[in-house]
C-alpha cells in the first residue's frame, strides 16, 4: 500500500498560494494536501482583501512584475465582467502587463488563480481538502507527526506543516483609547469623518493606505480641465488635516518602470556563489561583498556613468550620498520631481537602474540574511534599509497625484521628529506626540510604520514554544570584542560556552530550507515557516509575491527530498 505524505498549508494567502502551486507543479500524487483558511476565501490573503484594502487602494506592482501563475494578469483581466471593470474606472482593451490594479480585484485574481490550481489537482489526481473559515489555535510536533488544533479544540495529525498566516497587527492600545490605531487596519475603520488635524506616524505605503480612506471621508478629489488633481474639503471638515511624522522627515519614491522581475535577474550572485563566500569567509556573508556585487557591478553595465560616480563608495558612503539627495530638498518638491521622473520612466519604459537595483539587492539579500554577522546586520538595519525602504516602496503614479493635491490644499503635512520621538497614548482618547521638546496633542492618532518584525514571544502557536521546538532568533558576532561591548550596552546579547557572542533578532530561528530549529540547533523537517512576520530577523525585506514564490520553491524541494 502506498504511504502518501500528509502535507498541511495553514493560511490560504498569497503564501499559501504560492506553496500550494509548487506541490500541483511537482506533479507528484504522493502528497496529501490540507488548506486551512481563517476567512471564506482562498489566495487574496490580508493586503489583497476587506481586511487590508478598499476601493481607493491600488497594488505597487504590475502584471510584468508579479511571479507567474496559471493565467497572466493582463489575460485575465480581459474576462472580468464589464461591471466590475466600471467599479473600478478600467477598461479591459486599454489594460496591459504594465499596470497596477485595485488591490481588491487583485485579491479577486489571486482568488481565481486559487481555483485554477485546484482544478489541475483534481486533473492530475493530487488529493486535496480545504477548510474554510477555520481557525489554527496551535501546532503540536510529536516528534515524527505534527497535530494541528483548530478552532481551539479539533486536531489534525500531519506529516509536514507550512505555516503561511501572512500578516499580523497586534492590538495594544486600540480598542481600548478611543480614536487610537495601531495599525490602519482594516481601513474601513477610518472612514470616519473628522474635523481636527490626524497624527500619522511613518510615511510609506501603509501610511498611504490611511491617506487615501481618510481624504475620500473628508473631501473630494476634483480633476481640471488641465489634468491636475485638486482636493475640496468637505463642509463638515474645515479643520480636517493629516500629519505625518517620520523620522527622516522623508516621503518613499515613486513608481517608475521595472525592466525585470527580481526572480529573473540574472547579475545577481549564484546560490554556489554566496556558499563559496560564506565559507571563504569564516562562515559569515559579508554585507560589503553583496553590496559590491549585486548591487555595484550590474550598475556599471547599464548606468556607467553613474557607476563612475558610486564604485569607490562603501556603502555607508553610498547611502549618505543618497540621502543627502533627498534631505536637501522639500518632501513634496522632490515628491513631484521624481513623480515627473518617473513618468518618463513608464512612457519610455526605460528603468532607472540604480533604484531598480537596489529593490534587487534587497531581495537578493533577504535569502541569505540568517549568514550575516550581528555587526553586518546591525549596518544594514541602521544605515542600508533606511534608504530601500524609501526608494523601493514605489508610490503608485495615482498615490504621487493625490499626495501632492492634499498638500497643496494645506490638508496633509510632513514634520521630521528624529530618533527620539515618542507618542504616548492619552486615556480618554488620542495620542501627545513628544518631539524636538514640543509635545502635540491629537485627538486622533494611527501607526502606519508597516508590519513589524514581531517577537519571539509573539509567535501564536504557543506549544512549540512551550515544548521548545521554535527558538528565538539570533546572530554570531565577527569580533567578540564588539559584542562585548554590545551586551555591556545593554543590548540584547548573549554569550555561549564557547566564548562566541550572539545578539538576538527578532522572530525565530530557521535554516535555509526555511525549517525551525529547536533549543539544541537541531533542525525540524516536518515544520516550515513562511509567515514573514516571525521571521524577520533572518529575513528582513518583505518581498512580497517574490518572496512567496522564492520560499515555496526551496520549501517543496526540501519536501521531496
Amino acid at each position: 500500500m502506498e504511504i502518501k505524505k500528509r502535507v498541511a498549508i495553514l493560511g490560504g494567502g498569497p503564501s499559501g498560494l504560492f506553496m500550494f502551486k509548487r506541490l500541483v507543479e511537482s506533479g507528484d500524487t504522493d502528497f496529501v494536501v490540507t488548506v486551512f483558511e481563517r476567512k471564506n476565501r482562498l489566495g487574496a490573503g490580508m493586503p489583497y482583501s476587506a481586511e487590508g484594502a478598499c476601493d481607493e487602494h491600488i497594488t505597487n506592482v504590475s502584471g510584468n512584475e508579479i511571479p507567474e501563475l496559471v493565467t497572466a494578469l493582463d489575460q485575465w483581466v480581459q474576462h472580468v465582467p464589464k461591471d466590475t471593470l466600471d467599479k473600478y474606472h478600467l477598461e479591459a482593451k486599454r489594460f496591459n502587463e504594465f499596470k497596477v490594479l485595485p488591490r481588491l480585484l487583485f485579491g479577486q485574481y489571486l482568488t481565481a488563480q486559487f481555483d485554477l490550481l485546484q482544478k489541475r489537482a483534481k486533473e492530475i489526481g493530487l488529493e486535496f481538502t480545504v477548510y474554510y473559515n477555520t481557525e489554527v489555535t496551535d501546532v503540536i510536533d510529536r516528534g515524527n507527526t505534527v497535530l494541528v488544533e483548530v478552532d481551539g479544540s479539533e486536531k489534525f495529525e500531519f506529516d509536514h506543516v507550512v505555516i503561511c498566516t501572512g500578516h499580523n497587527w497586534p492590538k495594544k492600545h486600540e480598542g481600548m483609547i478611543p480614536g487610537f490605531f495601531d495599525s490602519p487596519y482594516p481601513p474601513s475603520k477610518l472612514g470616519l469623518q473628522l474635523n481636527h488635524a490626524v497624527a500619522i506616524t511613518g510615511s510609506s505605503l501603509t501610511a498611504v493606505d490611511a491617506i487615501r480612506t481618510l481624504a475620500r471621508h473628508n473631501g473630494t478629489f476634483v480633476k481640471k480641465e488641465d489634468g491636475e488633481l485638486n482636493y475640496e474639503l468637505s463642509a463638515e471638515s474645515p479643520e480636517f488635516k493629516m500629519v505625518l511624522h517620520t523620522r527622516n522627515g522623508m516621503l518613499p519614491a515613486v513608481r517608475f518602470h521595472l525592466d525585470d522581475s527580481h526572480l529573473e535577474n540574472d547579475s545577481l550572485l549564484s546560490d554556489e556563489e554566496i556558499k563559496a563566500h560564506i565559507k571563504a569567509n569564516g562562515g559569515f556573508l559579508s554585507l560589503d561583498y553583496i553590496f559590491e556585487k549585486d548591487f555595484k557591478l550590474p550598475i556599471q553595465e547599464k548606468e556607467p556613468e553613474f557607476y563612475e560616480q558610486i564604485k569607490d563608495m562603501r556603502m555607508e558612503e553610498f547611502v549618505a550620498a543618497m540621502m543627502d539627495l533627498r534631505e536637501k530638498l522639500d518632501p513634496f518638491q522632490l515628491l513631484k520631481a521624481e513623480y515627473a521622473e518617473a513618468a518618463k520612466s513608464i512612457k519610455r519604459k526605460k528603468s532607472i537602474y540604480w533604484k531598480e537595483m537596489l529593490g534587487v539587492l534587497s531581495f537578493a539579500l533577504n535569502y541569505p540574511a540568517k549568514h550575516l554577522s550581528a555587526e553586518d546586520m546591525q549596518r544594514l538595519q541602521k544605515t542600508l534599509t533606511p534608504l530601500i525602504s524609501i526608494v523601493i516602496a514605489y508610490i503608485p503614479q495615482s498615490s504621487s497625484e493625490e499626495l501632492l493635491a492634499l498638500h497643496a490644499a494645506g490638508v496633509l503635512e510632513l514634520i521630521p521628529v528624529g530618533e527620539d520621538s515618542e507618542v504616548e497614548p492619552v486615556a480618554s482618547g488620542g495620542a501627545i506626540y513628544h518631539y524636538d521638546n514640543r509635545h502635540v496633542f491629537f485627538q486622533t492618532y494611527i501607526n502606519c510604520t508597516g508590519q513589524p518584525h514581531l517577537k519571539f514571544e509573539e509567535f501564536p502557536f504557543k506549544s512549540l514554544i512551550k515544548d521548545r521546538t521554535i527558538t528565538p532568533a539570533k546572530l554570531k558576532y565577527k569580533d567578540p570584542n564588539i559584542g562585548l561591548k554590545d551586551q555591556q550596552q545593554g543590548l540584547a546579547v548573549t554569550q555561549d560556552d564557547h566564548g562566541d557572542y550572539y545578539l538576538r533578532v527578532p522572530g525565530i530561528t530557521i535554516n535555509d530550507n526555511f525549517q525551525v530549529a529547536d533549543a539544541y540547533g537541531a533542525l525540524n523537517d516536518r515544520i516550515y515557516v513562511m509567515a514573514v512576520p516571525y521571521i524577520g530577523g533572518y529575513n528582513p525585506d518583505y518581498s512580497g509575491l517574490d518572496f512567496s514564490e522564492e520560499a515555496s520553491a526551496i520549501i517543496i524541494k526540501s519536501l521531496r527530498a
